[in-house]
């Protein structure tokens, strides 16, 4: 795992610029973002689990959030996802409060997300897990006809083919080793159309020739247009795929920059490992 080194200037606390993407010389900042958290807060009880995060998701760019464990990275994730609505603040899609919706919606909506366990139909075959992440005409019963299902079929092939998963087309869901269960939960968000993907640990528990196969399916969505958020705790695979790194703690958002700003701090260096002053 790489280590925060030793020594380096602080990153900026403020949220700043990614670079500029599809060769767009305008300044990242002067384009409205595709999602932006403003001043986000959760508390559950007496226990403030996120409090006054800003945070901003611009198109084809990898956001990383980082931080130790219980800094509230995935609460903010449930936070836009729907999956529990905010004590305060709001959250922006395309310019337009989704706050407090339903999740279903806001999937629906183009905001896709992976969890750490997964949450695969374990008893339904790899083209049926991606099949229901398509609209809801992705059923024989829905309007559309012979032609649409057979545009549908193709697309699943091709998703399949793109995952790697072209072989296991029929295998089940829980019949699958852990790292093709990874994909498909992958090749499910790519069937729903999602404009962004929120992972949480994608590339924990994949063995090297996956971890770099995933590496590659991420950047080609990402040059796609794809916009993409990631929590991750692996500090190579934060070097290695990200744009951006935002630095949570005890719910608040310390720090966002590029990744050498954000690793190379020491004072966030020693909050990740625990140290003292």
């Amino acid at each position: 795992m790489t280590a925060f080194p030793a020594s380096a200037p602080a990153a900026a606390a403020t949220p700043q610029a990614g670079p500029a993407a599809d060769g767009d010389a305008a300044p990242q900042a002067a384009r409205a973002p595709l999602l932006a958290v403003r001043q986000l807060g959760k508390r559950f009880g007496g226990l403030q689990a996120v409090s006054d995060v800003t945070l901003e998701l611009h198109a084809g760019i990898v956001t990383t959030l980082i931080g130790p464990n219980g800094a509230g990275k995935t609460t903010l994730f449930n936070l836009i996802t729907g999956h529990l609505t905010p004590t305060s603040g709001d959250v922006l899609y395309e310019g337009k409060s989704i706050a407090g919706q339903s999740p279903w919606r806001i999937a629906r909506s183009g905001v896709g997300r992976t969890f750490q366990d997964l949450r695969l139909f374990s008893r339904m075959s790899v083209e049926e897990n991606v099949l229901t992440a398509m609209e809801h005409s992705a059923w024989l019963w829905q309007p559309g006809g012979r032609a649409a299902r057979r545009t549908r079929a193709e697309r699943v092939a091709q998703i399949l083919e793109m995952t790697h998963l072209s072989a296991l087309a029929d295998a089940r869901a829980i019949d699958l080793a852990y790292a093709e269960r990874k994909f498909l939960s992958i090749a499910r968000l790519i069937a729903s159309d999602a404009r962004i993907w929120l992972l949480d640990e994608p590339a924990s528990g994949l063995d090297p020739r996956s971890y770099d196969r995933f590496v590659g399916l991420l950047r080609s969505q990402v040059a796609q247009g794809v916009t993409v958020c990631i929590i991750e705790h692996n500090l190579d695979v934060v070097s290695n795929v990200s744009d951006r790194v935002a630095f949570l703690d005890q719910g608040r958002l310390l720090a966002e920059g590029t990744p050498r700003e954000v690793l190379d701090d020491p004072r966030l260096a020693s909050i990740y490992f625990g140290e003292t002053a």
